[in-house]
């Protein structure tokens, strides 16, 4: 199965160009519990990434509060796009 990519920042910085197929849930949204995560199985790979890893980094620790555990943090666009052979659109 192939990985649920996020995108945590925030919805300007979205807009501005991210990796095809990426949710764009910010930080504050995962706390509230972001409904795009209701469903999904505990274990299913997410990849999170930001701009530099530190925003997905927190939203890392966010998510293994609530129970999920194969979590990533792809640091930023250009590295998950090239690790998974992802385009980044505009």
């Amino acid at each position: 199965m192939d990985p649920i990519i996020v995108d945590v920042r925030e919805p300007s910085e979205y807009s501005q160009g991210h990796v095809a197929g990426a949710l764009n849930i910010p930080p504050a949204a995962i706390m509230s519990g972001a409904k795009e995560l209701n469903g999904l199985e505990k274990g299913a790979e997410i990849v999170l990434y930001c701009v530099s890893g530190s925003r997905s980094n927190v939203s890392m620790h966010i998510l293994q509060s609530k129970g999920f555990t194969n979590l990533k943090n792809g640091i930023n666009a250009q590295q998950v796009a090239a690790k998974y052979n992802l385009d980044i659109v505009h």
